[in-house]
């Protein structure tokens, strides 16, 4: 099984900073990919960045210049630096995994819990 845990989410005001982190733990033995999503209120879930092996990163175009994604491999530990937020910001931040572990070893999908972000003031 595999635990992804996020921390960093909180209430920031707009042009503020967040730095969201996102730890994996458990039987993996290959990670392809990590990453974020967000989901807005009333809103579908969608892509904010993106790590892949041999890929490096990838934005989505209304995060691009603001927010930055890096990678810990040695800690599975995901990052988020996210810069100058604006309230359309405002989401539940997912962290994402994809790799195989003992259980299943072949490529798989994993999902953290979320955590909150509100840009307001």
């Amino acid at each position: 099984q595999v635990q992804l845990v996020e921390s960093g989410g909180g209430l920031v005001q707009p042009g503020g900073s967040l730095r969201l982190s996102c730890a994996a733990s458990g039987s993996i033995f290959s990670i392809y990919a990590m990453g974020w999503y967000r989901q807005g209120l009333g809103k579908q879930r969608e892509l904010v960045a993106t790590f892949a092996n041999g890929a490096g990163t990838n934005y989505a175009d209304s995060v691009k210049g603001r927010f930055t994604i890096s990678r810990d491999n040695a800690k599975n530990t995901v990052y988020l630096q996210m810069n100058s937020l604006k309230p359309e910001d405002t989401a539940v931040y997912y962290c994402t995994l994809k790799g195989a572990t003992s259980r299943r070893p072949y490529e798989s999908d994993y999902w953290g819990q979320g955590t909150q972000v509100t840009v307001s003031s």
